[in-house]
């Protein structure tokens, strides 16, 4: 019996101390490995590298990016946090050409990169990102002029050593298996999803370098104020002389700014008013819901429409959604209602079709003459049936939303 009194970790099995381990943060793997040579290799465990969050590492240096490359890091990393030194005092590169070549060799199955503050301007070009990556997310990061191109900058700053790393990528990427079948996008970049939060540094010229994309389907731009309407426009999907021309493979699109409260900025949503082929989700944030929905009307395949972090009013809402008989889902997230107002009706005045079906869709009472503001409990509601009517194959869904108490 007194065998029994005594509980050890080294009875249990090592896939329920690897559960346990999963737990912890990677400092605390690292530090665990000191405990004795099971729970080193037990560390070592692919299985606990799957998903790795370095951004919470305080005094993350490129020394220790080699060193848990070398020895922690392999075959089953599937997502990548990592944590740059843009807004560090030390400052200096991060992220070098060689650690990412070897990270790409060492991890064949990174799918998803995020990277939060880093200074990408020692990169030429994303190719030298591994070529396995599906999705990118750049938070807070700076970029140079030609980071999205699928080849290398003629300068004279560039590099043999780019040069050939730039042309044995490209020779691996244009090379086929043995039953025929192309390795890798023609393009060269198989990243379907591309994230940009807060990016200052992402303009026009980046997001016309990536109409070259083949497998774009994802992209979300996020307080990039230096994108503007006419860069959106010329990017939009569009039939051309040699078929459709543009973003063609992209499916979503995200547009949002809700940073620089009063700064005066172009609306990069107008953009949508060129109609996009193909676009079947779109996402509106900020100060692009207004513009954008005067646009939206002209995207012809739209099933999906999420407006979050704005101030609309029912009947703004109405009009746009009119024309979008093919939405099948239809979000409001963290959205302020203005609250009704019944119009005005002059006696002997007589109404115009469109503006009483307007009128009944949305319910209002148009009996009495003088303007105020009706109910604000109201609203909602009021709205969800007026976009039963309108659109009755489409879901309706408000998160967080609410009625402004004081109308203007």
């Amino acid at each position: 019996m007194d065998e029994f009194n005594v509980c050890n970790l080294d009875y249990f099995p090592e896939n329920i101390l690897i559960d346990v381990l999963s737990y912890l943060t990677v400092r605390e793997l690292v530090r665990v490995t000191r405990v004795c040579k099971r729970w080193k290799r037990l560390v070592r465990d692919q299985r606990l590298w799957r998903f790795v969050d370095l951004t919470a590492w305080k005094g993350m240096t490129p020394r220790i990016l080699w060193i848990l490359l070398r020895q922690y890091l392999g075959s089953g990393l599937r997502s990548l946090r990592l944590r740059g030194l843009l807004l560090s005092a030390r400052g200096g590169t991060f992220l070098s050409e060689p650690w990412l070549k070897a990270l790409s060799i060492k991890c064949p199955r990174l799918r998803k990169l995020y990277l939060l503050h880093a200074d990408l301007r020692g990169l030429l070009i994303c190719q030298v990102l591994p070529p396995s990556l599906q999705v990118l997310e750049l938070h807070g990061c700076e970029l140079p002029r030609g980071f999205f191109n699928q080849t290398l900058p003629t300068s004279p700053t560039c590099s043999k050593e780019q040069a050939e790393a730039t042309s044995s990528a490209g020779a691996q990427q244009q090379g086929s298996d043995k039953k025929g079948k192309v390795l890798g996008s023609p393009s060269g970049i198989s990243i379907e999803r591309l994230v940009l939060n807060h990016v200052p540094s992402f303009t026009d010229q980046h997001l016309q370098s990536l109409t070259s994309w083949e497998r774009l389907g994802r992209l979300e731009l996020r307080d990039t104020f230096r994108v503007t309407a006419n860069g959106l426009r010329n990017c939009a999907a569009k039939d051309g002389m040699h078929g459709v021309e543009g973003l063609s493979k992209l499916k979503f699109l995200e547009i949002g700014i809700t940073g620089r409260q009063g700064y005066q900025l172009q609306m990069a949503s107008l953009g949508l008013g060129a109609g996009w082929l193909g676009l079947e989700e779109l996402s509106l944030g900020g100060k692009e819901v207004g513009p954008g929905l005067l646009c939206a009307r002209r995207l012809k395949d739209l099933k999906h429409l999420c407006l979050w972090a704005c101030t609309l009013s029912e009947m703004q809402v109405v009009r746009s959604c009119r024309m979008l008989r093919g939405l099948r889902r239809l979000e409001f997230l963290d959205v302020n209602f203005h609250p009704r107002q019944c119009p005005p009706v002059v006696d002997g005045e007589g109404v115009g079709e469109e503006e009483h079906n307007s009128e009944e869709v949305a319910g209002e009472d148009s009996s009495n003459n003088e303007n105020k503001i009706c109910d604000t409990s109201d609203t909602i509601p009021s709205l969800r049936r007026s976009l039963a009517d309108l659109l009755p194959s489409c879901t309706v869904v408000f998160t967080n939303c609410s009625v402004l108490t004081n109308a203007e």
